[in-house]
């Protein structure tokens, strides 16, 4: 088989899986929440604000750390007052640890304040996880929380607030009307609005699918590389056991000499 009709063939893959995707499958989420309208639309409802409007919105927003892990957001919004909103679709309980959610705030934080800024100039900050199931375990379809003072039960005034929303329950109102166009495959079965017009544009129409073919086959090319990555560092691993330098290891394996460096680092601080 030649590579013109292998890529074909992952094309009509592609077409089958994209019709069994729901808005709580990554990768449709991730290009239904590039709509500003659609973002608008599940934050609107999610935060109870009518009057939210979203007036910079961004999917997969790498947030590099240089001491430690960064974390690649799957959107995050700003709204017309300021406030800074993470939404994350997670399939998982251990995707929506009260730690990641955590680390995801934290995170947002040092790269949303400008250098001199005093403290105060940070903005109201929400993530938001909606989870497969009660990732939580406290029976409800919508958990709000927010840091108080233990003594007397009042807020601490951080504008720091974590939303978990549960798909799998249904509130009995515009939240579980919501929570069911999440899960639902066909676009016929949710009710009007922007979350479904985005849903349509992408499954249902040529140019929409078109574009959710060219996603998916730049996710399996990013795998076939991370594989092969991989491979190599376990090679550059060998080659160190060897005695070899960083500097001879990327020669042979055709690898970044700092890329190499970082490698080899870490296999050290893990033997430690």
């Amino acid at each position: 088989m030649n590579q013109e009709e292998t890529m074909l063939l992952h094309k009509e893959r592609y077409k089958e899986t994209i019709k069994n995707l729901t808005v709580m499958s990554d990768i449709l989420a991730r290009n239904v929440f590039k709509d500003k309208n659609a973002c608008e639309y599940v934050l609107r409802i999610i935060l109870e604000d009518k009057e939210l409007t979203v007036i910079d919105n961004e999917t997969q927003m790498d947030f590099r750390n240089m001491h430690g892990r960064g974390v690649v957001l799957d959107c995050v919004a700003k709204d017309g007052s300021g406030r800074v909103i993470n939404v994350e679709i997670q399939q998982d309980d251990e995707g929506a640890h009260p730690k990641r959610a955590r680390y995801h705030l934290g995170m947002m934080d040092s790269n949303v304040l400008d250098t001199g800024k005093n403290f105060d100039k940070l903005p109201e900050t929400y993530v938001i996880f909606v989870t497969l199931k009660d990732a939580l375990g406290c029976g409800l379809p919508i958990a709000h929380i927010d840091r108080i003072i233990r003594e007397n039960g009042k807020e601490f005034g951080d504008e720091e607030h974590f939303i978990y929303v549960d798909s799998s329950k249904d509130d009995g109102g515009e939240l579980g009307r919501l929570m069911h166009d999440f899960r639902v495959k066909e676009v016929k079965e949710m009710q009007a609005g922007a979350l479904a017009d985005r849903v349509h544009e992408l499954k249902e129409t040529e140019k929409g699918v078109e574009h959710m073919c060219k996603e998916m086959e730049a996710l399996r090319l990013e795998g076939v590389e991370e594989g092969r990555m991989e491979e190599k560092k376990a090679v550059a691993y060998s080659l160190a056991d060897r005695k070899m330098s960083a500097e001879e290891i990327a020669e042979i394996i055709k690898v970044n000499i700092e890329t190499v460096k970082g490698w080899l680092a870490g296999s050290v601080s893990a033997a430690r």
